[in-house]
This record gives C-alpha cells, sequence and structure tokens, in this order.
C-alpha cells in the first residue's frame, strides 16, 4: 500500500503483531526510526496518509490511560538509544527516548551521580518517562519527573521538530513544552530527546521500618516523622487490604548524619521499629498485579489515615502504598474483582479524596473495568487541555482518545 511504500522509504517498517496491541486496539504497522531526523521525517509521511500515531519505547505502560480510538501506526524509539551528553560537571545529562532509565542510571552512577526517579515499572525508558511521568519514593525529596526535567525535544503530528529548554535556544508558541508534554500520554507529540537535572549519589542510605496496626497508629508515625527536623528523602506507608501496615522512612546523606538521624527516627517510630540498610520489600513498587486495577489516590496529607481506611470500605480488597509524606498513594484490585463492585469502589473513594484535595485515577485496568468506570475522573481545566491539543495536534491523530476526556 502507499503509506507502508512511503514509511519504508524513511525508515524500518513491519506489519503489526499480535505482541503490538495497543490496550487491545491492533495497530497496522510499526516503524522504528534511528535518528531524531528519520522520526521526523517518518511523522510527516505519517501526516500525509492521516495515520494515527502511537509512540512505544518499551511497551510497559501501553495500557496505562484509555485505549486509544484506533492506531494505524506504532512508532518505536528502541532504536534512539544514544546518551547523548552527560554534563557530569553541571549535573546534566541529554538522553535519547529509547535509552533505557536502569541502563542511564548505571552509566551516571560511575559519576557518582543519578536522575532521582524511582524505576517503578522495570523496563521503562526516558521517552515513557516524561510521556506517563510515575513517581516513586524520592518524589519527597527530589520532586516528579516535570521538576527534573530541563529540556525535551519533541515531533509534532506533522513532523515539525520542536524544542525547549535546557541547551536549546528555540521555544514554541511561548509554552512550557516540557511541562506539556510531561504526563501527556504522547497525545501532543513524539518524545525524541530529553534533559534532566540530576543529583549526586548519597553517601550512606538507612531506611527505618516499624508496623502499625490501624490508621490512626500509621498516621500518627507519618505526622511525627513530618513534624521533625530528619529530613527523610521518603516516607512510605504500606496498607494491605487486610491485617496490619507499615511505614517505612528513608534517609540519605553522609555516614554519621544518616547514623544519628536513623536513631532519631527510630525513637519517633517507636516500639518495633529497626534501620536497615535495604529498603523493606515492599517499597518502591506498586501494589498491583498483572492484569488488575491500578489506582493512583492523592489526598491532603494530613488525611491520608483517612484514605487509607476508605480503601478498607470500599467493597472490595484494595492492597495501597506510597508516599505519605506527599499525599500520594497506590492501589491494586485483583483482577478477578468484579467490574461493577470495582467501578463503585472507585466512585467511594473518588468522594473520600476529591473531599480532601485529591483524586482518584484509574491508571490500568481490565477492559471490562473500563468500560463501566471513568478512568480519569473529574479534571480541572479539560478546555484548556483540549485547546492545546488542537495546537499541537489539529486533526487529533496522535494517540487519540487515551487522555482525559477523550483527547
Amino acid at each position: 500500500m502507499a503509506a507502508r511504500d512511503d514509511l519504508s522509504a524513511v525508515c524500518t517498517v513491519r506489519e503489526a503483531e499480535d505482541g503490538d496491541l495497543v490496550d487491545g486496539v491492533r495497530p497496522a504497522l510499526v516503524a522504528a526510526p534511528e535518528s531524531a531526523d528519520e522520526a521526523a521525517a517518518l511523522m510527516r509521511a505519517a501526516a500525509a496518509h492521516g495515520l494515527s500515531v502511537v509512540p512505544r519505547g518499551n511497551g510497559t505502560k501501553l495500557r496505562w490511560g484509555l485505549p486509544p480510538r484506533g492506531v494505524d501506526l506504532v512508532v518505536e524509539t528502541g532504536r534512539l538509544n544514544r546518551v547523548v551528553e552527560h554534563a557530569a560537571g553541571d549535573l546534566v545529562v541529554v538522553a535519547e527516548a529509547g535509552v533505557q532509565l536502569s541502563d542511564l542510571q548505571q552509566q551516571l552512577a560511575s559519576a557518582g551521580q543519578w536522575l532521582a526517579i524511582d524505576e517503578m515499572v522495570p523496563g521503562t525508558t526516558i521517552g515513557g518517562l516524561v510521556a506517563t511521568s510515575p513517581s516513586g519514593p524520592h518524589r519527597m525529596a527530589t520532586g516528579t519527573v516535570r521538576d527534573l526535567l530541563i529540556g525535551v525535544t519533541i515531533v509534532r503530528a506533522d513532523g515539525v521538530v520542536a524544542k525547549s529548554g535546557g541547551k536549546v535556544v528555540k521555544n514554541v508558541a511561548g509554552y512550557d513544552l516540557g511541562k506539556l508534554v510531561t504526563g501527556s500520554f504522547g497525545t501532543l507529540g513524539l518524545v525524541t530527546q530529553a534533559a534532566f537535572r540530576l543529583h549526586p549519589l548519597p553517601a550512606a542510605t538507612r531506611w527505618v521500618g516499624a508496623p502499625a496496626d490501624t490508621e490512626r497508629a500509621l498516621g500518627s508515625m507519618v505526622e511525627a516523622v513530618l513534624h521533625s527536623q530528619v529530613v527523610p528523602a521518603a516516607l512510605e506507608v504500606d496498607w494491605p487490604a487486610t491485617g496490619p501496615g507499615g511505614v517505612a522512612v528513608q534517609l540519605e546523606g553522609t555516614d554519621a548524619g544518616v547514623e544519628a538521624r536513623a536513631a532519631r527516627v527510630r525513637d519517633l517510630l517507636g516500639a518495633g521499629a529497626d534501620v536497615d540498610d535495604k529498603a523493606p520489600g515492599w517499597a518502591a513498587h506498586y501494589p498491583w498485579e498483572e492484569g488488575g486495577t491500578a489506582l493512583k489516590l492523592t489526598c491532603q496529607l494530613s488525611a491520608v489515615p483517612e484514605v487509607l481506611a476508605a480503601t478498607r470500605s470500599a467493597g472490595v480488597e484494595v492492597a495501597t502504598r506510597g508516599s505519605a509524606g506527599v499525599g500520594v498513594l497506590h492501589g491494586g484490585i485483583a483482577a478477578d474483582t468484579d467490574p461493577q463492585a470495582v467501578a463503585g469502589a472507585v466512585a467511594h473513594l473518588r468522594e473520600i479524596c476529591g473531599a480532601r484535595g485529591g483524586s482518584v485515577v484509574v491508571v490500568d485496568a481490565p477492559p471490562e473495568v473500563k468500560a463501566v468506570t471513568d478512568v480519569w475522573g473529574p479534571v480541572p481545566a479539560l478546555e484548556l487541555m483540549r485547546r492545546v491539543k488542537d495546537q499541537f495536534d489539529p486533526e487529533h491523530r496522535l494517540s487519540p482518545g487515551r487522555f482525559v476526556g477523550g483527547i
């Protein structure tokens, strides 16, 4: 067909296979550009044929959000896999979209540095990191992907290359492009390159953990740490669907400083607290299972115990854990749970979190659950987001329908 011939003239193109489904939707073709120039030429060719396009790194989060309304072409970024620059003296790294986060961290570690983002999903690429903006324990100390991103290069739906921030000089119509693209699920452009601010690796790390039998006890420990002077790198809670939970505090710094602060935290957490060099087995892991329903719950810090209690009154079993120090929790519901019951649980939790300054998003779920659940929930500034989409992708060909409000 003419479209495939034109795409093949740019880069490697193949017919899609069963493993190429995007949240159950089968594309027609898969292309793999090897350079930013090829990516731009590919997007121009796709635009000429009016093809809908979904970017893909390792495909670890292609079920997040909503299924696309259609997919003609999947653009793989795996061959865009160069670390373009590591300016160790400036604490800056520039990497292409297909670089795996774990590989980048290994390279940065040789210079005593790291990109201060926890790899919550193994196999995450730089492009996928920017597109979905997951967060883990270090969010408390170093912020999110959006906070660490200082520059980004994307290819728009029409094949035009847009750059902002970092080591480039061209910006786009006054937009903060990096902030717009981060967490946009590939609906505004194909990320080809990103620049990040780095942090030095800490000289020492300790974890202090303690069990908690009730939400109130857990909340009291969290509050004690937050009101202290120990400056935690992370403050995590674990609240299984049934039974006791726990709190874990990560401390980073010099050996002497960390030891003294760990002793102070152990006193704050009380009986049963202990100190370890390693994180608890549950920390830095999302609480959901493959094929189950994944939730992101946010709220005011003071409401964390109440939200945890709500997960046990939701009508289904919800395993919950996350960053109590910033009011961001994650919940997991088993794959075999009745979809209507899941929808009811989401509505219940959304009411609690919404009244306490937060929200509930269904990050991932079986198709039967997505069919009966408002995945994104109420979204402030939705009309503004739609106008931005219209500016960047007037024909709505990039990841159509995956993002909030059908964007």
